[in-house]
């Protein structure tokens, strides 16, 4: 095995001109976006010309991309509602096993599913919300184990909803497993990561290797404890992973739905669980260069091969995509189901509680910045991947974590600093006179979009809980006006605190978001 597939930072590195160069990996990132910013600046008050005939180009680049993005979310959108509709169990019994990509399975019988469920100080209504969308699934649980992989620091109120759960759903999975990851081991970072990588190991001694279950016949789901799977959701996984050419070297995305207590959230808040609904639908068009991202499905061979999910770092749900990148040389991929799973938006006790804790996930989503010098760094030292996978993959992460720093502070508040410290001789052209009157116009037709955005969001809600009326459906509508706010505030401002602590060797922990539900009835 590749010895830089478990570094988790520079400091892990022992060869001094290795943990160098890393270093100097983990400050790029950051560096181009400050880089970026300040040239902005300072360009507006030296070369005022230059810069407004960047903004109107960019701005124009802006408007092209919001469309392009738009017609993915619309076709994603429509692939996803068709798949929704689909008995997927029925369809798998009648799927020919000639058309089966795996020499060791026989029946689609022969397939397991491992359900890893991270546990820490959630309480028993969430968990139990999520034991029920599996149990209610359309799919033999007889081929369904499920782990309760649980936090020691939790406390006695985790390990006193862990014995509940343990009580009310015993013989219902072919397996029902609890395991304790012990607080403080050495070389982890706490979190989701290092939890399920501890249950991976102890259910693979322990249940797999005794029963002798061929890894290749595993499928295992890392899901966050408040996602609510839909009832097709391992039809269409079992379908998929038995159609795809190269299933062993897939992972498999669904689409996240932050949907769950969307009722609850604040406005602010849901906007930004829309905008991330949203993305992630638009990725599974865009899956060339997707990586893996919370709850997702993996082959258990695969997790294997790669040594299990990382400890030593955060965001372990799209490391573990480039673990497998570089184990296999590029030969990897994820592969989307069209299919969703529904999870909690970010809801705290108060509207500033729900402000700091979205911006805190915001700031732990964007850290998987940290991603990029250990791909880059892997890219040099395996010669094996071939070039042009390794441009392609570099740079559409390395574009797409920038955009996220940069993007919405150029469009919405830099856009206009030409006209502002441009200078006396810049006010009298024709150009400082049209500039604001071209970016005004452009970005109204960008703008646009959330139109589209707005409707679809009232499609994808949840039925309206008797208590809030009918009158909430306007305001769901009129919380789009936030969008400039939250995607600066809550996008731009997190992505580029996260790239800045990467720069600076100021590096994040894990951070659990709470999970906080009013209304306990969830629908799939």
């Amino acid at each position: 095995m590749q010895e830089y597939l478990h570094i988790g930072r520079a400091a892990d590195l022992t060869v001094s001109r290795d943990r160098f160069l890393y270093r100097l990996l983990e400050t790029m990132q950051g560096t181009l976006a400050w880089l970026t910013l300040i040239l902005i600046v300072l360009l507006s008050f030296f070369a005022p010309v230059l810069m407004a005939l960047f903004i109107i180009i960019f701005d124009v680049y802006w408007l092209t991309k919001t469309i392009y993005l738009s017609f993915h979310l619309r076709v994603s959108y429509n692939r996803l509602r068709t798949n929704l509709k689909v008995d997927w169990l029925d369809r798998l019994t009648k799927l020919p096993t000639t058309d089966y990509r795996l020499s060791s399975v026989k029946s689609w019988q022969d397939i397991y599913h491992f359900i890893f469920l991270p546990i820490y100080k959630e309480g028993y209504p969430i968990v139990s919300a999520t034991m029920d969308g599996l149990l209610k699934s359309n799919y033999p649980k007889s081929k369904m184990a499920v782990i309760l992989c649980w936090e020691e620091r939790g406390g006695e109120a985790t390990a006193e909803t862990v014995r509940r759960i343990e009580v009310e759903y015993k013989d219902k999975f072919f397996r029902l497993a609890s395991v304790m990851h012990p607080a403080s081991l050495q070389n982890e970072i706490p979190g989701k990561g290092s939890n399920t990588s501890f249950g991976a190991e102890r259910v693979k001694r322990e249940i797999i290797d005794r029963q002798a279950i061929p890894y290749a016949n595993i499928i295992v789901s890392n899901l966050d404890v408040d996602t609510v799977i839909f009832p097709e959701y391992f039809g269409v996984l079992t379908y998929t992973y038995l159609t795809t050419e190269k299933p062993l070297r897939s992972s498999y995305q669904p689409v996240p739905l932050y949907i769950n207590n969307i009722w609850e959230a604040p406005s602010f808040a849901r906007v930004v669980a829309f905008s991330a609904t949203f993305w992630h639908t638009i990725k599974q068009e865009k899956h060339e260069t997707a990586t893996t991202f919370s709850s997702h499905s993996m082959p258990f061979q695969a997790l294997i091969d790669v040594g299990f999910w990382q400890k030593n770092m955060v965001s372990e749900d799209s490391r573990i995509f480039w673990q497998c990148f570089l184990r296999y040389d590029g030969d990897y991929r994820v592969v989307p189901l069209y299919y969703p799973v529904s999870m909690d938006a970010n809801v705290a006790s108060t509207t500033w509680e729900t402000f700091k804790n979205v911006y805190k996930q915001q700031r732990r989503w964007g850290y998987g910045v940290e991603n990029v010098p250990y791909f880059l760094f892997g890219f040099m030292k395996n010669k094996k991947i071939p070039l042009s996978k390794k441009w392609r993959y570099g740079f559409m992460v390395i574009e797409g974590f920038h955009s996220w720093a940069t993007n919405a502070v150029i469009i919405f508040l830099l856009g206009w600093l030409p006209v502002i410290v441009g200078g006396a001789a810049f006010n009298q052209t024709v150009l400082s006179f049209n500039l604001p009157q071209l970016t005004r116009t452009i970005m109204t037709l960008a703008m646009l979009g959330l139109v589209s955005s707005a409707v679809l969001s009232i499609i994808l809600l949840p039925p309206r809980p008797p208590k809030f009326g009918k009158f909430k459906y306007l305001w769901m509508i009129l919380q789009w006006l936030l969008f400039p706010v939250t995607t600066i505030g809550l996008g731009a401002l997190p992505g580029l605190e996260a790239q800045t602590r990467l720069m600076l060797g100021k590096y994040l922990g894990f951070w659990v978001t709470p999970k906080i539900r009013k209304n306990y009835q969830i629908s799939s």
